[in-house]
């Protein structure tokens, strides 16, 4: 087992402004070092949040990065950041809020809805809010489903069983510092103009790949219980037939890189090892500490590792 080199100390990455659960943002520093010098095109299989696929196209000048998540409404919601220039887009946002009664710190600061930072908004926001997902859940409109990710608890997106969104209000607001990540995140996209697909990876097109190209694998943890997870989102067999699309990639050369865990909470992923260990491919442990997360399950009981095939 290889340990991961040294962390990127002068880039700064690009920060999604969807805080998907299992994203690798922190992790860049030590996986983007990991990653080819040179490639074609770079595939983010699981793009999530979009972290890591961006900030290939910019650390690693990559001119074809591919968004594919199996999420119709997540794709939706890039579409709309791809194709919306930035005032527009930040002008819908702005008529939702005011439409549903939501609060605007950026304008109007905590004390005029009688709140401060530390206690939050939640209370002010829950009636528009509930309001709002109430509608979004009629009509599927891929704006509000952006607008109720920012007033969400941990701005974390998550359905139950028939597809509606089922999370509470949270803390915070558009506020500036949530516009400025926007701003930022949506204006790299629409200069590295990525493209978009909404597929399982088992009907991915490998007929669109060569050996220039780069595959970023980052699944649902079959160890770690998570928000992709309920609902029988992510099972054994799930991760057997993604052991398969791997050895896929492998076979027809084309470089491939697959985040996941080697133990988490004393549990040993045996499938994992036992893959790795049939399979030969190279294993770099990961050293880095989830401090002050999201996740109701600290990370720092896990082991985390990139497995590559170069």
């Amino acid at each position: 087992m290889k340990k991961a080199c040294k962390n990127i100390s002068y880039f700064t990455p690009i920060q999604s402004t969807i805080n998907y659960t299992g994203s690798k943002a922190r992790l860049l520093p030590q996986i983007l070092p990991l990653f080819p010098r040179d490639m074609g095109s770079c595939v983010d299989l699981f793009c999530g949040g979009g972290s890591v696929g961006i900030n290939v196209g910019i650390y690693k000048h990559c001119k074809n990065i591919i968004f594919n998540d199996k999420s119709k409404p997540l794709i939706e919601i890039f579409t709309l950041f791809l194709h919306t220039p930035f005032k527009v887009l930040l002008q819908e946002i702005e008529s939702i809020i005011e439409s549903y009664g939501l609060s605007n710190t950026a304008d109007f600061g905590y004390k005029y809805y009688d709140c401060d930072s530390q206690e939050g908004l939640a209370s002010y926001n829950k009636k528009g809010f509930e309001r709002l997902k109430n509608d979004y859940n009629i009509n599927k409109s891929p704006i509000k489903l952006f607008v109720l990710l920012i007033f969400s608890f941990n701005n974390q997106m998550r359905f139950n069983a028939k597809g509606a969104f089922n999370l509470p209000c949270g803390k915070r607001d558009f506020n500036t510092k949530m516009r400025a990540k926007l701003q930022h995140f949506v204006q790299e996209l629409q200069r590295l103009e990525p493209k978009l697909l909404c597929c399982d990876f088992r009907d991915f097109d490998l007929g669109i790949l060569d050996s220039k190209d780069f595959v970023y694998i980052d699944p649902p943890y079959l160890l770690a219980l998570a928000s992709y997870n309920e609902n029988g989102g992510w099972m054994q067999q799930d991760e057997c037939d993604l052991y398969v699309f791997m050895e896929k990639l492998d076979s027809i050369g084309v470089r491939f890189a697959f985040s996941n865990v080697l133990a988490h909470k004393g549990r040993q992923h045996i499938v994992l090892k036992e893959w790795l260990k049939k399979t030969g491919f190279r294993v770099h442990k990961l050293e880095f500490h989830y401090k002050n997360c999201n996740y109701q399950t600290k990370r720092t009981e896990s082991s985390e590792v990139l497995v590559t095939n170069y």
